[in-house]
This record gives C-alpha cells, sequence and structure tokens, in this order.
C-alpha cells in the first residue's frame, strides 16, 4: 500500500515532526487538531469556540483530502476537563448526521499543545 501525505493551509500546519494527514489504504488519518485559527495563528476562547474550531480544522483537512465528515468512521476527542464533555457534545453533534455518529473516544488529558482545551483526530474512508 502507497501512503500519501495530505497538506493544506486551512488547517493548522504541524508544530512538530508529523504530518497533517495520512492517506493509506482508502482511509485518511489526521493528526489531533487544536482550535488554532488557520490564517491567524490564533487561539480562539472557551470550549465551545475552541470545540467548534478543532473540528472545524478536522473538517477542512479531511475535504482537502478529498473526504468529508459524513465519512468519518473514529475520532478521538481529548479534553482538558471532562466537567466540558456536554458542551462539547453539543458543538460535535453539528458537525455529524445524527443517527449516523462516528465511534468516538474522549479523554481528560492534563495538558495539550498551546494550552488549548481541545485536541481531535479522526479516521474516515477516502
Amino acid at each position: 500500500m502507497e501512503k500519501k501525505i495530505i497538506s493544506t493551509d486551512k488547517a493548522p500546519a504541524a508544530i512538530g515532526p508529523y504530518s497533517q494527514a495520512v492517506e493509506v489504504g482508502g482511509c485518511i488519518y489526521t493528526s489531533g487538531m487544536i482550535p488554532v485559527i488557520p490564517a491567524t495563528g490564533e487561539i480562539v476562547s472557551g470550549i465551545e469556540a475552541q470545540a467548534k474550531q478543532a473540528l472545524t480544522n478536522v473538517k477542512e483537512l479531511l475535504e482537502a483530502a478529498g473526504s468529508g465528515m459524513d465519512k468519518v468512521v473514529k475520532t478521538t476527542v481529548f479534553i482538558k476537563d471532562m466537567n466540558d464533555f456536554a458542551k462539547v457534545n453539543e458543538v460535535y453533534a453539528d458537525f455529524f448526521a445524527q443517527g449516523s455518529y462516528p465511534a468516538r473516544s474522549c479523554v481528560e488529558v492534563a495538558r495539550l499543545p498551546k494550552d488549548v482545551l481541545i485536541e481531535v483526530e479522526a479516521v474516515a474512508l477516502k
């Protein structure tokens, strides 16, 4: 199988030795997307705004790879505070068709890059 590196300026650039996403075997594997506005490098404030921006970054990355949110089969959501779980769910639900949600893990973590409140990664079909 061939590995294809996916890159777009519509999602935050990698801040380390990794790719934004990789396509292999008809699947797209994204790196974790944090709530950075790609055009400015700014980080939005508040968990709802951060969740929306992180998921928007995932969406833009998948679209650049020729996929989309409707083709996501699995996500992993890392949040700094599990008390934000309900707020994240409200925003998250807006990005996926009801009844067709992907599998998901949600994990509370001690710290995320740039001290953001959320990071999201996804696996999607091409």
